[in-house]
């Protein structure tokens, strides 16, 4: 079992910056991929950022490439996703999620764990 917890979120004005992070527990936090997905309301979930097992590759949403960066420190089991330049569409509810299987996928399905989210909200 992987237990991961989101802290980090809340409401900002258009143009400013948070930082999330995902605190993981459990299994050996190295040996998974991470992600970061959102959801606003009455849409998909959908795919922020993910990073492998040793941080040194990652990939990004075109709508938050250059502005948001995904990273982990495998020392700590954590997972940081800073943000800058938010948009009002960036408001959803943020979640990261761990991959067991390296499938290093964008969709929900390939992440076996996640975290019960953070609320990001963007004033416009």
């Amino acid at each position: 079992q992987v237990q991961l917890v989101e802290s980090g979120g809340g409401l900002v004005q258009a143009g400013g910056s948070l930082r999330l992070s995902c605190a993981a527990s459990g299994r050996t936090f190295s040996r998974y991929d991470m992600a970061w997905f959102r959801q606003a309301p009455r849409k998909e979930r959908e795919f922020v950022a993910r990073i492998n097992l040793s941080g040194d590759r990652t990939y990004y949403a075109d709508s938050v490439k250059g502005r948001f960066t995904i990273s982990r420190d495998n020392a700590k089991n954590t997972v940081y996703l800073p943000m800058s330049s938010l948009k009002p569409d960036d408001t959803a509810v943020y979640y990261c999620a761990a991959d067991l299987d390296g499938l290093l996928g964008v969709r929900p399905t390939a992440y076996d764990y996640w975290g019960q989210g953070t609320q990001v909200t963007v004033s416009s």
